[in-house]
């Protein structure tokens, strides 16, 4: 792997996009000493988020890793269930099924897409399958009416994984309404941020009661002092939530910065010989959360970007090759993608000029190697 950690960075790989908005919200919220995970800005944010996705209910918690946790735990999902979700994620997404005391069940990517294969799911299905959870993987929407009729088929749940997807929608509807809940994260990169922080939503007002509850502590409601069960401390702050309301004012505009940085990403790479893209599946509108392409000697590219001062990102390591899990199935795919993709800088507000440079150091890597 390429040491891209010892160069000084000029251009970092994401960063959040903060205004002024951003700022007065936040100061407002400490001069009004609303800063606890009871204070107002918590409950506005849920509220403003629910309306914004045309959903009942939304809880908010304190990472996207959490909400995934919280919400398979309130549903249900116990030892000996498994549940089936891509090899190609991020670790929360298995980390999660795996607090649960349950297994993780891998399903490699397809070839024209980062996300789960919906052709090689009903292969993986057993008696012991309670869910499926697709990720929408850097920001490209699942195929959901594939996903969605197993799983009526096989009466299984659905949990998305929209962590990385604000805003992206399949066939016209948007990614996170389309299962029993969704799970979203709020990380300092993601497209709107919290600084840490998640939200699940749902329509379904008894799981939403059981997440309120088991997200701190789970307090009776007539008896403060008084716990049923064991539960956990995975509450947002109001600071959070006071930034993450600025954010959500703002979200269009953040996905449309995202959207404009692929295209010009697109046109100023697409004469180089050898590198794969992922424009745009059929009946979707991608978020591009991070611009990720295949590199014909990603490394070396890597090394060579970082000495310049562009910080970048491998894929993800996919989840059936890590220590912790050792999955010896066949993953085709989510290897390939795992050893030749590379994250460009994707922030929001990343500038002409340093778009221009990140192209123009990858032309001259290739045109002088």
């Amino acid at each position: 792997m390429p040491s891209v950690n010892k160069y000084p960075v000029k251009i970092r790989v994401c960063e959040p996009d903060i205004s002024e908005l951003e700022i007065n919200y936040v100061v407002d919220a400490i001069k009004n000493k609303e800063i606890s995970s009871i204070a107002s800005p918590v409950g506005k944010l849920e509220d403003a988020f629910a309306e914004k996705f045309g959903m009942k209910y939304a809880v908010a918690v304190n990472s996207g890793g959490s909400a995934l946790f919280l919400t398979l735990k309130a549903l249900g999902i116990v030892p000996g269930d498994e549940v089936i979700m891509p090899s190609f994620t991020m670790v929360a997404t298995a980390g999660a099924v795996s607090h649960c005391g349950a297994t993780p069940v891998f399903v490699d990517s397809s070839e024209k897409s980062f996300n789960i294969d919906p052709s090689k799911i009903e292969e993986k299905i057993t008696v012991k399958t309670r869910a499926i959870m697709p990720v929408h993987a850097y920001g490209e929407p699942c195929d959901m009416s594939k996903i969605m009729d197993i799983a009526k088929k096989h009466n299984l749940l659905v949990i998305e994984d929209t962590a990385e997807a604000h805003g992206a929608k399949y066939k016209g509807k948007l990614m996170g309404t389309f299962g029993e809940a969704s799970c979203f994260s709020f990380y300092a990169n993601k497209i709107m941020t919290t600084g840490e922080g998640g939200m699940i939503l749902t329509n379904n007002y008894e799981l939403t009661d059981k997440l309120r509850h088991i997200r701190g502590y789970d307090f009776d409601d007539e008896k403060h002092f008084w716990h049923k069960t064991i539960a956990w401390n995975l509450r947002m702050s109001a600071l959070g939530a006071a930034l993450g309301l600025a954010q959500l004012k703002r979200l269009d505009e953040l996905v449309l910065k995202r959207r404009a940085n692929a295209k010009y990403y697109l046109n100023g790479l697409k004469n180089i010989p050898g590198l794969r893209f992922f424009p745009e599946p059929l009946n979707t509108f991608c978020v591009f959360w991070m611009f990720g392409l295949l590199a014909p000697r990603r490394d070396e590219l890597m090394e060579y970007l970082a000495k310049n001062g562009i910080e970048t990102r491998t894929f993800f390591i996919p989840m059936h090759a890590q220590p912790i899990y050792n999955d010896k199935g066949d993953f085709k795919w989510a290897d390939h993608y795992g050893a030749n993709g590379l994250q460009l800088p994707s922030a929001s507000h990343i500038t002409k000029e340093q778009k221009d440079e990140v192209i123009e150091k990858i032309k001259e890597f290739y045109a002088n190697s």
